[in-house]
């Protein structure tokens, strides 16, 4: 069982990295399930994913702040609302429904990300 933990946590991390760059996975609930995953099977994994230089702070901020840093919502949301932009536009530009179900994706994705506290810094 700690095995599949651990694939699945390895799994979970490497779609996280990916919703680094692509605006419509999320990363931090990805990598939230690595930690949850691995606390259970690799105390060394969950240890060296806390510490990680990059993506620790993501699960720290979250787990002790419930919030998201300003410079994240705002990449976030510009990168979610550039990207479904072209998709409307030159991508799905005849199917009017498929516009207009990406258009309501954006309004989700983007209430949802600025439903959550800004971080601030101290």
């Amino acid at each position: 069982m700690k095995t599949l933990l651990i694939i699945l946590g390895a799994l979970s991390l490497l779609l996280g990295l990916v919703g680094i760059f692509v605006p419509l996975l999320p990363t931090t609930p990805f990598l939230l399930l690595a930690a949850a995953l691995w606390v259970r099977s690799s105390p060394r994994l969950y240890d060296w994913l806390l510490a990680h230089r990059r993506l620790g702070p993501y699960i720290r901020n979250f787990r002790e702040n419930r919030a998201i840093p300003l410079h994240a919502k705002i990449l976030s949301v510009t990168l979610l609302w550039g990207t479904l932009l072209y998709c409307i536009v030159a991508v799905v530009d005849q199917w009017w429904w498929a516009q207009l179900a990406l258009l309501a994706v954006a309004v989700g994705v983007t209430w949802h990300i600025l439903s959550f506290a800004t971080l601030r810094k101290e």
